[in-house]
């Protein structure tokens, strides 16, 4: 089998790379669009776009990777993603509302990035817990690994919310919604917990980032901080969809090859008129 271009191979780095990237350190957002948040009818779909990007909600920089890809239906179930695909700027994949209620779409993402010195040349990996001890060198100079935990959701409902979906599972960032996430309207308070190891995050900043910073001259941006007991509001200044982003450093660690850990959570909304 011949090779891959050096073209394709950095593509493929750019790809894995920006999973794990800092977002704080560049302006790439990774982020989820559904058609719809809302929906009615008695054979309701929607289809969901997927992109890593500078602005949010266009396509510019590279898809989105699907392969931690996790739907949850309103009974607790997982659900099929069909039609998947991937192409030169953004995934896409389709979501049949076939049960009433509140669908949660997520892309999970556990691994380990390195980076260390071979020959004075600055090395970069990312990958499985697994395939760490057989791709990076045990003599690796000024090696550094770091566990990523990435958490990256919207919320979809047919016909009346529910809640079943918005149970968390423990492990890493997550988000407790106490205002549910497809009831937000502009001007009205939205209130929601944070969530580390399922227990509360104090004193995380949270980034809001309206949709369409394309075509405005400011980014926009909104930033608000837990409590102690891991709360937050945001009161949406406008109809839209928004994204938001929150970030955690530690060091606890679940690998013993890592020795700091990064906690991510990122989520799009949508805000509709009063």
């Amino acid at each position: 089998m011949k090779s891959p271009s050096l073209g394709v191979a950095a593509r493929l780095s750019a790809l894995a790379l920006a999973a794990l990237m800092p977002l704080a350190a560049h302006a790439h957002r990774q982020w989820l669009l559904p058609s719809a948040t809302v929906l009615s009818g008695s054979d309701p779909w929607v289809t969901v776009d997927a992109a890593v990007s500078n602005d949010l909600f266009y396509f510019e920089h590279v898809p989105l990777r699907l392969d931690n890809l996790n739907v949850t239906g309103p009974d607790g179930d997982a659900i099929k993603a069909e039609n998947q695909s991937t192409g030169r700027y953004r995934s896409t994949f389709d979501v049949h509302l076939s049960q009433p209620g509140t669908y949660k779409l997520a892309v999970v993402n556990n691994g380990l990035f390195a980076s260390w010195k071979e020959n004075g040349k600055p090395r970069r990996w990312r990958g499985s817990p697994q395939a760490f001890a057989s791709e990076v060198p045990a003599n690796a100079q000024e090696l550094q690994v770091t566990q990523a935990d990435t958490r990256l959701e919207t919320f979809v409902t047919a016909g009346k919310p529910t809640e079943t979906v918005l149970r968390t599972t423990g492990r890493g960032l997550e988000l407790a919604p106490e205002t549910h996430p497809n009831d937000l309207f502009s001007g009205e308070p939205a209130n929601f917990r944070l969530l580390l190891d399922g227990k509360p995050a104090a004193n995380v900043e949270i980034e809001v980032v309206p949709g369409g910073n394309r075509y405005r001259d400011q980014l926009g941006e909104m930033k608000v901080k837990t409590d102690a007991n891991g709360k937050f509001s945001i009161k949406w200044p406008s109809p839209g969809m928004y994204w938001i982003e929150a970030e955690v450093r530690d060091d606890k660690v679940s690998v013993p090859q890592a020795k700091s850990r990064r906690a991510a959570y990122m989520a799009t909304f949508e805000v509709l008129p009063q």
